[in-house]
């Protein structure tokens, strides 16, 4: 028997979803939805909002916009799935839709990830260089950064899905998961997949670490910076600003990193799955808000858009 015969011989994946208990997943779903439907409200909004006003159309603004379409995609991606498995019958994924959103979810994970170091750079550019900061973070500068956020992502997805499927699946075809992540399809395979889980591990942690590198270098420098100025009222408003930006990132990079820097032999299921509700969900419903919805810029270009309206 060859290895694409043994491979073809699963051509579907059943999603075991975060629960079976009947009980829990009615609230389950109208929580889903109502997730759901915040993360298309605020990133959506936020899109709008720096396209329809000219003051937000700076190189901050260029990065959140990305971030939220990124936020928007995979959630979209992700949080559909989870909804059909918590209704009767749905639980059923084709080998190719499961392929299609291993790809998307991981690209659009990837890119998010290069798209949180490239706005860490856009801040020490505007803290620590504020007087060169329009010749430092140029158009050109902004699209390259986002451009390559973009290759970075998809590349990786690439590589990610290919390693993944060709492993073969002659076994099981229970997903212990609510959608196809790396590690859960990975779990199933029958073969000797030892060298397919360090491509993952050394490539997820490149990624990782490079991103986080360079937003810890840059608000390093940042706080360098503000502690020389001596301006009390500057100090809390970075500190304040740095916050937020470091709960979503820890977030991000914590579930990220307890995800995929760990042999798949090692992963607790039913644990992955609550990380997973993070990145997938959470993250992208607070990233609008966190960034965004609590700056004076994003409020004044609201009311303006509101006022307009009426």
């Amino acid at each position: 028997v060859t290895l694409m015969e043994n491979r073809t011989e699963v051509t579907e994946f059943i999603l075991l979803g975060l629960t079976s208990d009947p009980g829990l997943q009615l609230p389950l779903f109208l929580t889903f939805l109502l997730i759901y439907t915040i993360t298309l409200v605020g990133n959506l909004g936020m899109i709008l909002l720096i396209l329809l006003d000219s003051r937000l159309h700076t190189p901050m603004y260029f990065f959140l916009g990305n971030l939220s379409l990124m936020d928007l995609c995979y959630s979209s991606a992700a949080i559909p799935t989870v909804m059909a498995g918590l209704l009767p019958g749905d639980e059923v994924i084709s080998y190719n839709d499961c392929v299609a959103q291993m790809f998307f979810i991981s690209g659009f994970v990837t890119v998010e990830n290069y798209l949180l170091s490239s706005m860490a750079y856009d801040r020490y550019a505007a803290v620590c260089k504020p007087l060169h900061y329009t010749t430092t973070m140029t158009s050109r500068v902004c699209v390259c950064l986002i451009i390559g956020s973009y290759v970075c992502g998809f590349l990786n997805a690439s590589i990610y899905t290919s390693n993944t499927f060709t492993l073969t699946f002659c076994k099981s075809s229970v997903v212990h998961h609510f959608f196809c992540d790396v590690p859960a399809i990975m779990s199933l395979s029958c073969s000797d997949r030892h060298l397919h889980e360090l491509v993952l591990i050394y490539i997820a942690s490149f990624n990782i670490f490079f991103a986080l590198l360079v937003i810890l270098i840059s608000y390093v420098f940042i706080f360098s910076a503000i502690l020389k100025m001596g301006s009390a009222a500057g100090y809390r408003k970075a500190i304040s600003t740095c916050a937020s930006h470091f709960t979503v990132v820890s977030i991000f990079y914590g579930t990220a990193a307890y995800m995929y820097l760990q042999p798949s032999s090692s992963h607790s299921m039913d644990t992955d799955k609550v990380a997973s509700v993070f990145y997938s969900m959470v993250i992208p419903m607070l990233n609008p808000v966190v960034y965004s919805l609590r700056n004076k810029e994003v409020k004044s270009a609201f009311s303006k858009i509101i006022l307009k309206g009426k």
